[in-house]
């Protein structure tokens, strides 16, 4: 037996009028599938004037969509290439010139020892 009143009891919501506004339930699988667009295909998009298709997880392009660039292409594949081995020969010159600057800078430090010897040396002998 509650205090205040009866227990909670929520009104009843009223029925709906209508299931549905469109039409579209009433239609075969693929007529449906056309309407709403459940078969996408394969996903493209058109950039700077070349076609894109999504295939196996990459973007690929499109048959015949490099056919005018693919001089241009090619040109600066060799132009990468040569570039490449260009920085390797700097990369190595780099490493050769670090190999010298070591072993002169090992050999003043035995030279300014030596030196410092010497000198030590005639000292004492004074």
């Amino acid at each position: 037996m509650p205090l205040f009143g009866n227990t909670f009891s929520p009104k009843k919501t009223p029925p709906r009028k209508c299931a549905s506004l469109s039409n579209l339930h009433l239609l075969d699988r693929s007529t449906r599938e056309i309407e709403l667009g459940l078969e996408y295909g394969i996903p493209t998009m058109n950039l700077t004037g070349q076609s894109l298709k999504f295939e196996n997880g990459q973007w690929v392009a499109e048959s015949g969509s490099f056919t005018g660039d693919r001089r241009e292409m090619q040109r600066l594949r060799k132009r990468n290439q040569q570039l490449e081995e260009e920085n390797n020969l700097l990369r190595l010159k780099v490493d050769i010139l670090l190999d010298m600057l070591s072993e002169t800078t090992a050999e003043s430090h035995l030279m300014e020892k030596e030196l410092e010897e010497l000198k030590n040396h005639s000292r004492r002998r004074k």
